[in-house]
């Protein structure tokens, strides 16, 4: 038997057996008319099982409205090339990195990179065959931004995921890459101080890097992409400190408008959507635990 070589999403409902989910066919359309579901997923014998039925903790499942699975025409549908077809939907991991002072680690993706260029996301890529959605994360958190953490899964859950589609909009192009992104959240001992002394990114993947506080997540968080409505900007400066990344991976410090991160642009250095997404999830499961 050949070895496996991607994590791919499998599907199922009332305890029927798990398919694989076409590449053609959205993820979170399969399980709700709307743009979001509830349900279960797990990683076993590498694949990564999203199910409808009551077993397991249930987590948010979420596409953007303006999702191109969503929106293809029957003839854009047969206009792709078998080859994109065939692909299924890959599985990646996002961590979101909580500090000892509440604050959480975005990073600036390379403008070198083919997919997603200069979005604002948490460290993350896609999980290798025979690891767990937690070594995953760490591993990626490590290659891209030189922490390194050790696996203690009293200190991480799995807030959501994020049904995501490259290019982002139909317009930008047909659909190239359709994944499932787990958005994990890993809570660290240490202040982001501390760990600000420890973080050497990998400039082929990472530009820059941010510790996010609440006030300005909460900014991010209130500019929706694809919605109208006011972005919350109380008591937050015009420029928000972050680090640049230099070539050979050294450090400086830079600041970057307050603007860029609350942008609903697409095409242009923002905060990507499904972290959007994630990061309320975050603020929700804060807001749950202050009087």
């Amino acid at each position: 038997m050949d070895p496996v070589k991607r994590i791919l999403v499998h599907v199922c409902k009332n305890g029927a057996v798990p398919q694989r989910a076409p590449f053609l066919q959205s993820v979170t359309g399969f399980f709700s008319g709307d743009d979001q579901a509830e349900v279960s997923c797990s990683l076993d014998k590498n694949q990564f099982i999203i199910s409808g039925g009551d077993g397991g903790p249930r987590v948010p499942l979420k596409r953007p409205n303006f999702c191109p699975i969503k929106h293809l025409s029957a003839a854009e549908m047969a206009a792709t090339p078998l080859e994109v077809q065939q692909r299924g939907v890959d599985v990646g991991v996002a961590v979101l990195l909580q500090t000892s002072d509440e604050r959480v680690l975005l990073t600036r993706r390379a403008k070198e990179l083919h997919i997603f260029p200069n979005l604002w996301v948490p460290p993350g890529g896609h999980v290798e065959p025979d690891e767990t959605l937690l070594d995953a994360g760490l591993r990626e958190l490590h290659e891209e931004t030189g922490l390194k953490l050790k696996p203690d899964r009293r200190s991480s859950k799995i807030l959501g995921l994020w049904e995501s589609v490259y290019p982002p909009l139909l317009s930008c192009g047909p659909p190239q890459r359709h994944h499932v992104i787990v958005y994990m959240l890993l809570h660290s001992p240490l202040s982001h101080l501390h760990l600000q002394t420890s973080l050497s990114p990998a400039p082929c993947e990472v530009s820059a890097c941010l510790w996010a506080d609440r006030k300005l997540i909460r900014a991010i968080v209130s500019a929706v992409d694809g919605e109208d409505g006011d972005v919350d900007l109380t008591d937050l400066p015009t420029s928000i400190s972050v680090s640049q990344v230099s070539a050979h991976g050294a450090l400086t410090d830079a600041t970057v408008p307050l603007a860029v991160l609350v942008s609903r642009t697409p095409d242009t250095e923002r905060v990507s959507t499904g972290t959007k997404f994630a990061l309320g999830l975050w603020q929700q499961s804060l807001d749950a635990f202050d009087p």
